[in-house]
């Protein structure tokens, strides 16, 4: 029998732990790799729920998908405070690294997005852009009151102090409506650094380490963002349509042109254009008050306007009905939105005047149509003269309007070529009464086929 060499089986066994560390060392290098991108997410315009909701969803992403950052490039003149304040929440406690830069050259980061800005793990700003003018402004674009100043005030300075950025600034933006440059906020401790490229930004970020996580759950990371694979999360088509309508003067406008494009279809059936444009306005203004915070109060006002326009279309009098709706519209538009939301007077009186001027000559045009003689079926033959072509019996035919009518009369015998007036109509039938064939040029020829 063959001899076995003593060190085979030591051979065997060292060849199999040299397998299991190439294995052990291989798992934290394949994760590290996968570590190696951020999430990138746009931000432009206006801040609203629709941008929240993004955000949120962007850091779930970040979270799952392991990315080692989250990058946000803003671009905004500010927006609603409640929604900021979302933002800001699920910014100081995103166990994933949130990297706001403020981007490109010319961007700013005003109000709302100062705010956004200074709660990042990281605030970056690019060349030529600036951040500040904290103060809250009501929807009609006025100065807040005190205490929403002072709330405002709290608000900015407890976001300063967990990032350790400027207390100072952050009082004096919101009370002064203070605002500075790139280089004179990295001075002062606004925000961490100036990049002027994306990549520059990640690149400067690499090794940067920042505490993540809310506070009973804290920990520490470095960023691995060198060179790191960017995946981009954007807003879609929907997104995008939900943030264009994310606007109080676009939702009371729809709603409000869209009611009377009803009532008016509903005052003159025609085709249908007005009533289909009227129901698309009026879906696209639910839909924005699906992403705007509103009252239930200013609903019902804006039920109300529109059962008194309807009234106004069924019930033409004076116009009170209709300076009725126009004075709930109003009052519609003033309490449909709550918090610092509101309809721009510019637009709520305009558009208060027309639905209800509108309103009021559609119900002139109802009552006119309703008035008018009928133009179609047996009521427009009425007293229409005809000659009788064919008779059989007691009945008889009649060309009107081009086409044949069965006539039947009452009190006499119909006659091939008798002249006779249309004075009822039985089902089908006309009913007919001889008259006396007129006398002129051109009347034997009326009613020829």
């Amino acid at each position: 029998m063959p001899r076995h060499h003593p060190f085979s089986s030591v051979q065997v066994l060292v060849r199999l732990l040299l397998v299991c560390l190439t294995c052990l060392l291989a798992v934290p290098a394949t994760s590290a790799a996968q570590a190696q991108s951020v999430l990138v997410t746009r931000v432009d315009g206006t801040i609203t729920p629709v941008v929240a909701d993004h955000l949120r969803e962007g850091l779930g992403i970040a979270e799952s998908d392991g990315h080692a950052a989250y990058v946000i490039e803003m671009d905004t003149p500010g927006g609603l405070l409640q929604s900021t304040r979302d933002i800001v929440q699920d910014f100081l406690a995103s166990p994933v690294p949130v990297v706001v830069y403020v981007a490109p050259s010319g961007a700013r980061a005003a109000s709302a997005g100062a705010y956004i800005t200074m709660s990042a793990h990281v605030a970056a700003m690019a060349p030529g852009t600036h951040i500040g003018a904290g103060t809250p402004v009501t929807g009609q674009g006025e100065e807040a009151s005190e205490k929403v100043v002072n709330d405002a005030v709290a608000f900015a300075v407890a976001i300063a102090e967990q990032r350790g950025r400027s207390v100072d600034f952050a009082r004096d933006m919101v009370r002064d409506g203070k605002a500075v440059a790139d280089q004179e906020a990295v001075r002062i401790d606004v925000v961490d650094l100036v990049a002027p490229s994306r990549d520059a930004l990640l690149t400067e970020l690499d090794g940067r380490r920042v505490v993540v996580g809310p506070e009973d759950a804290e920990r520490e990371v470095v960023l691995r963002t060198a060179g790191a694979q960017v995946v981009e999360h954007e807003l879609g088509f929907f997104g995008e349509l939900r943030q264009l309508l994310a606007s109080p003067e676009l939702a009371f406008l729809f709603l409000s042109i869209g009611t009377l494009a009803v009532i008016y279809e509903l005052a003159n059936p025609g085709m249908g254009f007005a009533g289909v444009i009227g129901v698309i306005l009026l879906v696209l203004g639910f839909v924005a008050l699906s992403v705007l915070p509103f009252n239930v109060g200013g609903l019902l006002l804006l039920a109300l306007a529109a059962a008194l326009f309807v009234a106004e279309v069924l019930t033409p009098g004076v116009g009170v009905f209709a300076a009725g709706g126009t004075v709930a519209l109003v009052f519609a538009g003033v309490l449909m939105f709550r918090g610092e939301l509101g309809v721009d007077p510019a637009v709520l009186w305009p558009t208060a005047l027309v639905v209800g001027g509108g309103s009021v000559l559609a119900g002139r045009l109802a009552w006119r149509a309703r008035k008018a003689p009928a133009t179609t079926g047996h009521q427009a033959l009425l007293d229409r003269e005809a000659v009788v072509r064919h008779a059989e019996g007691g009945t008889g035919q009649v060309l009107l309007e081009g086409a044949w009518w069965t006539v039947r009369c009452r009190d006499a015998a119909l006659a091939e070529g008798r002249h006779v007036r249309v004075v009822d109509h039985d089902g089908l039938e006309l009913i007919v009464e001889p008259v006396e064939p007129p006398r002129g040029p051109g009347t034997e020829q009326e009613d020829r086929p």
